[in-house]
């Protein structure tokens, strides 16, 4: 054990509790012992505390006890005479620094100093609102991230924390280690400049979307990822709040967490490194330390020197990927990343990277333009493994801010490959394509929309790339089990693109009709479909024979078939279990299954039902149905459709205020061949409530809708429902109804 870091751990340590305790003399001055401490949006008080000691910090009142126990912790700062190795002392010393910077934050939240403001930074938005740090991870999204942790899927996080050499070299930090999936926690500075701002000077966006969270300029910020870490043991592993040796063993072991200190490291740094520690997360300074390295007594306390300047390689962004390659040997973090030959960034970290229309190079889809996906099976003899050809014009050819058609068709052959495979194969586009830095892509089949921001494109990025993501992705893991071969064509060219729209839409129209002969009770399970949580973590989709998702792209033969080609993703069966409503279309098994994968955050839910507890909604759904109380009904507006509403909202507008994972009694998002299901709110009356409805609906469906009228016992239903031809709000709309005789007016109420 270093002498020089155990003593400035122990004069850190000694420096900060005294610190915590002053201002706990001031809030309880000013606040008095009453008022509230509480990190936002969690349950589990102040959680390093909460987890080492089982100690409930809820009131300014309650800290005094904490700072007591840290100081019990504390040991004097060793003399220069002495010559120990202070390993004991200096990790005492260290868990004392982490209770005492907790109940800083603490009190800082009590008299409103948190989380931190970053003047002139109004393009920051957080969990702690526009222009502010994030503060702590909410209960949401820790149950999002760290599940991923402890399964494996996410292989852990880095904590980044002062400032880097250059904004050049703080950018490709967090891209290495985006790259690898690993969540990128930021804190502290140097000379008061923080890598935080570095990252925002450089237009990298920061938030829970991009898996780079800024927690505070300061060191004492650090204290929020050893919380995330300490929650992670108690609401994954199982664990009791004062358990502190097994949680420690559990994030030893489980979460593979390092700290990377960048630039000058002072007394509070090796002091909160010290508490690190003590979890078994090493720490790796890129300037001239004395190290502490694995022997029989520290097997896993670890303190690195890799001076940034003398790493070998090229450039400084060499040395950057080196560095981050030595926290993740270090750690032993097992990290597996898709080679992809495209000149951007690439990980599962930027599939919720948003892109703004001020940074878009080029659309597809959307209001603007059409963009389609489509998959079929063909013989191997047809097609050319891992051949890519563009058909048309590339993005590059036309303005910045252009919206132009595109169909991707791909084609792949197999000896294990089935029919039933192609619309499985077909929805994985959505997550390929998300993970390329710079692509934003929303939807499926014939209602795709992707955006490329232009920082994608100065880098090179051409539409050519979308083939080499999607051949690389479907020839890996899991999909290499059933494709041999695989073809990529992307279309711009107008007639191509007509030609090959018509014949995937006949194709979509097959998929949907080969459930029709089955029905929700014939079966004895429904599927679960959770692609699209990258988007809004708490949305589950639970697809049954007569509800398909909301996207449209899967039924349930497709979820069936997708659990066989991959056991362990997104379609899972889910056993039905007991019937709690037959009307409202309650089971056992779907409640505890959304209620356990929704992160708990959705108690109930209906099948049949928009009123009582339906069903989360996501973004990528085709349809919006929203209740209109005056006239006694609901209405249905596609995706298509840019009109207003008799809701006085756009489509846009609803899908953001009703979408991202929300359950929202009266607003439900569907699939629209979900609109001819039996089971279509058949508890609050079925599709005779049906009030007004996008004219693209009626036009694009005209035989399925005059067979569910007929079904429905009112064959000239459509001609009663209203459009935003005739309609576009509810004082237009009232008279309307009555003028046609509309079913619902007579209908029981629906609210």
């Amino acid at each position: 054990m270093s002498k020089y870091i155990a003593t400035a751990a122990i004069r850190g340590a000694n420096n900060i509790v005294e610190e915590a305790d002053q201002l706990l003399q001031k809030a309880l001055a000013e606040k008095g012992p009453d008022t509230p401490v509480q990190f936002p949006n969690t349950a589990y008080y102040l959680p390093v505390v909460y987890g080492f000691t089982g100690m409930e910090v809820s009131k300014l009142g309650d800290l005094p006890a904490v700072v007591e126990h840290a100081k019990k912790l504390l040991h004097p700062v060793p003399r220069g005479s002495l010559w120990t190795p202070y390993l004991g002392e200096a990790l005492d010393c260290g868990v004392a620094t982490l209770f005492a910077e907790e109940a800083i934050m603490g009190m800082k939240y009590a008299l409103g100093e948190q989380p931190e403001k970053l003047d002139g930074h109004s393009e920051l938005v957080t969990a702690g609102g526009e222009g502010y740090c994030n503060g702590p991870i909410d209960d949401v999204q820790l149950r999002a991230w760290g599940i991923q942790l402890v399964d494996g899927r996410m292989p852990g996080f880095c904590a980044l924390i002062g400032c880097a050499k250059s904004n050049e070299v703080a950018v490709q930090l967090v891209r290495e280690l985006q790259r690898r999936n690993i969540l990128v926690f930021l804190s502290g500075n140097v000379n008061g400049r923080s890598i935080i701002h570095q990252l925002l000077e450089e237009g990298v966006e920061l938030g829970y979307d991009t898996y780079i969270i800024p927690f505070g300029t300061d060191t004492i910020s650090t204290i929020y990822p050893l919380g995330f870490a300490t929650r992670s043991g108690l609401t994954f592993g199982g664990l009791k709040p004062g358990q502190a040796r097994e949680n420690l063993i559990y994030n030893k072991f489980r979460v593979f967490a390092s700290a990377l200190a960048l630039g000058e490291i002072d007394d509070l740094k090796y002091a909160t490194a010290a508490g690190a520690i003590s979890y078994g997360f090493p720490a790796i300074a890129d300037t001239v330390i004395p190290e502490i390295l694995p022997t029989g007594v520290t097997e896993f306390e670890h303190v690195i020197s890799m001076p940034f300047d003398d790493i070998e390689g090229k450039d400084d962004l060499e040395r950057a990927e080196k560095l981050i390659q030595k926290c993740i040997e270090v750690r032993g973090v097992k990290v597996q990343i898709a080679e992809i030959p495209i000149p951007v960034p690439y990980g599962s970290a930027f599939e919720g990277e948003r892109v703004r229309k001020d940074d878009m190079r080029v659309e597809f889809g959307g209001k603007k333009s059409r963009a389609f996906e489509y998959l079929r099976m063909v013989d191997p003899d047809d097609i050319e493994d891992g051949k890519i050809e563009l058909v048309g014009p590339d993005f590059d050819e036309f303005d910045e801010g252009a919206a132009m058609d595109l169909g991707i068709v791909i084609e792949v052959a197999g000896r294990k490959m089935q029919k039933d495979f192609e619309s499985v194969l077909e929805r994985q586009i959505h997550y390929f394509l998300n993970a390329a830095s710079g692509v934003q892509h929303i939807g499926q089949r014939d209602i795709a929309w992707i955006r490329i921001n232009k920082m994608a494109a100065d880098k090179g990025f051409r539409l050519e790339h979308f083939g080499e993501i999607l051949y690389a992705r479907f020839k890996g893991d899991p999909w290499n089990s059933i494709v041999d071969k695989a073809q990529v064509t992307l279309i711009t060219d107008p007639e191509e693109m007509k030609k090959w729209l018509e014949l995937a839409r006949g194709v979509y129209s097959e998929r949907n009709v080969r459930v029709a002969g089955l029905t929700d009770e014939t079966v004895e399970d429904f599927y679960s479909c959770t692609l699209c949580q990258s988007f809004a973590p708490t949305h589950v989709c639970v697809i049954s024979p007569q509800r398909l998702g909301l996207c449209g792209a899967y039924n349930w033969l497709d979820c069936k078939a997708a659990h066989q080609i991959n056991p362990t993703g997104p379609n899972q069966p889910i056993p039905k279990g007991e019937n709690l409503d037959p009307q409202l279309g309650r089971w056992s098994g779907p409640e505890e299954f959304v209620h356990q994968h929704s992160n708990q955050a959705v108690e109930h839910v209906t099948m049949y039902s928009i009123m009582t507890d339906p069903m989360t909604a996501c973004g990528c759904f085709e349809c919006m149905v929203l209740v209109i109380p005056e006239a006694n009904g609901v209405m249905i507006v596609s995706r298509e459709d840019p009109s207003m509403t008799p809701a006085g909202m756009t489509f846009s507008t609803m899908a953001g205020m009703f979408g991202g994972g929300l359950q929202t009694p009266g607003a439900m998002g569907v699939g629209k061949y979900y609109l001819t299901s039996p089971k279509f709110i058949s508890a609050d009356g079925g599709f005779n409530r049906v009030v007004w409805m996008s004219s693209f609906l009626k036009e694009s469906m005209p035989e399925e809708f005059k067979a569910v009228a007929e079904r429905e016992g009112t064959p000239d239903l459509i001609d009663r429902i209203a459009d935003e031809r005739e309609v576009m709000t509810v004082e237009e709309l009232l008279p309307w109804l009555e003028e046609h005789n509309h079913p619902a007016l007579t209908m029981d109420p629906i609210m």
